[in-house]
């Protein structure tokens, strides 16, 4: 028996999709939500988001790259959103096939620029290693992948049905104050919060954000950093200068796995630099891709 998250009231079906924004299509596990923005004659650029924000934290970044002439994708990842919440391993290999199966349905034909926001960049990077010949670039915003230490409160999340208790007790309340800890400016929290929570009174929500902790997709990725390193694709590395989530000295580290990286610091922003800063990043992405 699933455990009784009482937040979740609604259950994301047929009828629920019918009366949400954005295109749906079925997948080998389960529907995703995503948009897919701009001539198909404009070069392709994918965006990953990261944790537990969906795809709306790319908005300033999608109009942006849509008015310069960009073909843009964004998507939900299985269990946020809108996509589905598939009883499966929130594992990188969940996410790699849904990335493939994704962009074979929308017969993306020419090698593409892609971009990772935290836990995104950890996808985005294994999504490079296994597959060089389908990125053209590879942009990496505030990468998570590094190791933390483990505090008592990550400790027992990770034991089951112990976890659930917590993460049912006092999940949503914890979940919003991360994502308050996001921003170096609390002025952009509270909007920000009002576009976040409508996916968590969708059932399956925690379970799969549990299930992406267990998985260890937040912890030690430097195997993939360091594949990363071995390939030829270019890359771009901008990094928050305040960011508390993924604090800014693990840029040091990234860097001396990917030494080919173009590094941006980004003043007076934290965790989401592309958010609180598009005037500063959004030029600094369109260079690269171009380039």
């Amino acid at each position: 028996m699933p455990f009784p998250y009482l937040s979740e009231t609604h259950t994301l079906d047929a009828d629920a999709r019918v009366a949400l924004p954005g295109d749906f299509v079925q997948l080998s596990d389960g529907f995703t939500h995503y948009e897919l923005i701009g001539s198909s004659d404009c070069p392709t650029v994918v965006l990953v988001h990261g944790f537990s924000v969906p795809y709306f934290i790319w908005q300033p970044t999608v109009e942006f790259l849509v008015q310069a002439g960009y073909r843009v994708l964004c998507y939900d990842l299985y269990g946020r959103g809108f996509s589905d919440r598939p009883r499966k391993r929130y594992d990188l290999d969940l996410f790699n096939r849904q990335l493939v199966e994704l962009l074979d349905v929308l017969e993306f034909q020419t090698p593409f620029g892609l971009v990772g926001l935290s836990m995104g960049g950890i996808i985005a990077s294994n999504f490079v290693c296994r597959h060089p010949e389908r990125v053209s670039k590879l942009g990496l915003v505030d990468p998570a992948g590094f190791s933390i230490s483990r505090t008592w409160y990550f400790n027992l999340i990770l034991l089951p049905g112990l976890g659930e208790l917590i993460f049912g007790l006092f999940g949503d309340s914890n979940l919003l104050k991360s994502m308050a800890s996001d921003f170096y400016d609390p002025q952009q929290v509270e909007y920000f919060l009002s576009r976040y929570r409508p996916q968590m009174r969708y059932q399956g929500f925690k379970r799969a954000l549990l299930s992406t902790l267990r998985a260890g997709m937040l912890e030690d990725q430097s195997a993939i950093y360091g594949q990363l390193g071995q390939i030829k694709t270019p890359v771009q590395l901008i990094w928050g200068r305040h960011d508390t989530t993924v604090p800014y000295e693990y840029s040091a580290d990234l860097m001396q796995m990917v030494p080919r990286a173009e590094f941006h610091t980004i003043e007076g922003a934290g965790h989401i630099p592309h958010y609180e800063k598009p005037e500063v990043v959004n030029p600094l992405l369109l260079e690269f891709l171009r380039s």
